[in-house]
Parts: structure tokens; sequence; C-alpha cells
């Protein structure tokens, strides 16, 4: 299970990567137009492209968090075994859901990929975000099977390992 959170994390990371890219090429391109009269061929399909990989990536280690939105508004005073089954049942349709995205990307991409479609403006083969989302979202519908299961992904939070001198 170790291995699946380490994962997960290196997604996270790699999406703040990404990220961090968008933000550069949209700088960039601000500063080229306003101050340099020279704009960045293509910035708003190469942010596009970013964006999708980023949320993609980020979806992971959401799961793993448990970090989507909870509405307790219908669990107010519901038993813990209750709110358990809820959660696992939610768990199901992250899977689920991620499941069936990460099918539909593949074979998305595959079709992209057998008419060399590419973007408008740089002509950036477009099969490209599709592989780079694929992994991520197979990756959150594993972790939320497992959840679903019963099984914890992560570590516990507040465990610490102290030493005995």
């Amino acid at each position: 299970m170790r291995k699946i959170e380490t994962l997960a994390a290196f997604c996270a990371i790699l999406a703040g990567v990404v990220l961090t890219l968008i933000t550069l090429i949209t700088v960039m391109a601000v500063l080229g137009r306003e101050v340099l009269g020279k704009t960045v061929a293509g910035d708003f399909e190469l942010v596009g492209v970013a964006a999708g990989a980023a949320i993609a990536l980020f979806l992971p280690w959401c799961q793993v968090k448990r970090g989507n939105i909870v509405v307790d508004f219908f669990t107010t005073g519901a038993s813990a075994k209750a709110i358990n089954t809820m959660d696992r049942f939610g768990s199901l349709l992250m899977a689920l859901m991620a499941g069936v995205f990460a099918w539909r990307s593949a074979l998305g991409g595959l079709n992209v990929y057998d008419t060399h479609s590419g973007t408008m403006m740089l002509n950036f083969p477009e099969w490209v975000i599709y592989a780079l989302m694929v992994p991520p979202l197979a990756l959150t519908a594993l972790v939320g099977l497992l959840q679903t299961l019963g099984l914890e992904v992560a570590a516990p939070e507040n465990t610490t390992t102290e030493s005995v001198a």
C-alpha cells in the first residue's frame, strides 16, 4: 500500500511542476505582449494541455488523502458504521468514475494518435495529453477500489517513530 501512496505523491508533485510551468508560460505571454509587444505563439494551447494533465495528476493524491468534498449535512447524527458504509460507497463511485475516465481517455488517445491530430497553432500532438492523463486516472481508480474494500492506502497521519537511545 505504501507504494501506491508514493506513486500518488509523485503524481501530485509532478502536477505542481506542471502548474509552475503553466504560471511561467502565462507570465512570459503577458510580459511579452505588454512589455515587448511580442506574443508567445500558442500560449493558450500549452496552458490548456498542461491544465488537463495537472488536474488528472492531482486526483490520485486527493483520493489517497480522502480530500474530496464530503457533505456531512446528511450524515449528522449517523452512526460510525453508516458513515463508513457511505464513505466506502463514495470510494466505489470514485473508482468507477476514474476507471471509466481512464478507459475512455485511453481510447481517445489511440484515436487521436491514429488520426495524427494536433493542436491548431502549434500542431502539438494531442495523444500526448491523453497519455499523460491515463496513468493517474487508473491510479485514482485503484486507490478508490482499495478504499472500497476497506484497505487504507495512506499511512496514518498521527504516527511518530521515536528511537529510544
